[in-house]
């Protein structure tokens, strides 16, 4: 017998995850000393606000023909 996927949708967009990532992200590197375990929180910061900008661009309508 198969298993039966989860179908249930994510309560926030994906823009609101991302935002929420890169949030929680800075402020845990905040709260540490200068190293590579803060560094590579801030990397993932920088890493969810450039998919956070891709999913703005890929999601908007673009120019538009004139009617």
């Amino acid at each position: 017998m198969t298993k039966k996927r989860n179908r249930t949708r994510p309560a926030l967009s994906l823009q609101e995850r991302l935002d929420k990532f890169t949030q929680e992200a800075r402020a845990a590197a905040r709260k540490l000393p200068a190293g590579a375990e803060r560094h590579t929180l801030l990397q993932k910061a920088r890493d969810g606000e450039a998919a956070a900008e891709m999913e703005r661009l890929l999601s908007s309508p673009g120019p538009q023909h004139p009617k």
